[in-house]
Parts: structure tokens; C-alpha cells; sequence
């Protein structure tokens, strides 16, 4: 016997169908470029229930963000997700950094067509921008915790007398959504290549 789904999950499928359309329409055609319309229309349902689900385009573009970034729409925060955790727990210095670049690869592959829409209509978008901006913060946050685990691996002898902060701030550069779309998007470097490169940077970067 099929069970028929229930309500909260056929809201929650119509929910994804929008964020998938989103997904395709906003790399595509870019911020400008994408209307509610179009979102209504190539998820199958009307412009309505766009609006009364997300209640503005900002706020499908904002959920589609938070949702290619984590994965999934389970509400668990970057620090609290295996690959984080991973990276922390790892005791071997180079390794740690290994691996920040591998969960930095795995996030990017999803979200850097997405993170590119955001930074391109933060130019002409205050609350675009403000989106941004919050979301280099929270990269920035995650970076900060993996350079403070580096420190105390290292014993604080991190390269050129680097601390925690700077650490973090040369992270955020490599493993950043700018340098992978750079080189993958623009340049064609296979995704694998890139990592290799920013994992190779971060050691002769940060480690004596």
C-alpha cells in the first residue's frame, strides 16, 4: 500500500522544486536576469506561492545560498558538519590543511555559481551586498576556527610568525569562492587541480 504524502512534505518538495529552478535560473541569467516569474514557472506553481513562501526574490536567492553551501536544509551550522569536524580532529598539520582544501572544493563545486550571484548584484544591491558581506564574515569565522586549531598543532610556529588572525585572512583568499571561480570557471582548471593548488599554497603559505 502507498502512503500519500503529507502535507508538511509536499510543502516541503514544492519548497525544493523552487529552490531547484532557482538554482539553474539565477547562475544562468543572473541576478537581473531572473524574475519570480521565472522561478514560479519552471518550478510549476504560481507566482503566488513563491511569494508566499519566500516572500521576495532576495529571499529565494538568500535560502539558495545557505542551502548549496551546507548541502542540504538541515539546519546545522559549517563547524558542526562531518567535514569540519574532520578537519579540527585531524592532529597532522599539513594534513589539516589537506583537508580544508578538500571541504572547500566539495562546498564550492555547489555554491560558487550562487556565491558569484550574490557578489555581482552586491554591487548595484544593498541588501545584496549585505548578503555578502555576511556570508565573507561566516567564512571567515570558519577559517579563524581552523587557523586556531593550527596554531595549538603547530605549538604557534606557523610561517613568517603568523597568528590565528592572518592565518585565517590567507585561507579565506585561497580556498575563497573569487580564486576557485577564477581558475576553475574562468580558466578551466579541473576542480581536483584546484585543490591540489590551494592545499599546496596553504602549506608553503602557513607551515615552517
Amino acid at each position: 500500500m502507498t502512503t500519500r504524502p503529507s502535507r508538511a512534505e509536499k510543502t516541503r518538495r514544492t519548497r525544493q522544486r523552487m529552490l531547484d529552478a532557482a538554482g539553474r535560473l539565477f547562475p544562468e541569467r543572473g541576478w537581473t536576469g531572473t524574475t519570480v516569474e521565472d522561478i514560479a514557472r519552471n518550478a510549476g506553481v504560481s507566482v503566488q506561492t513563491v511569494y508566499f513562501t519566500f516572500g521576495t526574490k532576495r529571499a529565494v536567492l538568500a535560502e539558495l545560498l545557505d542551502t548549496v553551501i551546507a548541502g542540504d536544509a538541515d539546519p546545522v551550522a559549517t563547524l558542526d558538519r562531518p567535514w569540519a569536524r574532520a578537519v579540527l580532529a585531524e592532529p597532522d598539520p599539513a594534513a589539516q590543511l589537506a583537508r580544508q582544501a578538500a571541504g572547500a572544493r566539495v562546498v564550492l563545486e555547489r555554491a560558487a555559481p550562487v556565491l558569484e550571484v550574490v557578489r555581482g548584484a552586491a554591487v548595484a544591491d544593498a541588501e545584496m551586498a549585505e548578503l555578502w558581506r555576511t556570508n565573507q564574515r561566516q567564512r571567515h569565522t570558519v577559517q579563524l576556527r581552523f587557523a586556531e586549531a593550527l596554531v595549538r598543532k603547530t605549538g604557534g610556529g606557523l610561517r613568517d610568525s603568523h597568528d590565528a588572525a592572518s592565518a585565517a585572512d590567507i585561507a579565506l583568499a585561497l580556498l575563497g569562492p573569487e580564486t576557485y571561480g577564477l581558475l576553475v570557471a574562468t580558466r578551466g582548471w579541473p576542480p581536483a587541480r584546484w585543490q591540489r593548488w590551494a592545499a599546496d599554497g596553504l602549506t608553503r603559505q602557513l607551515l615552517p
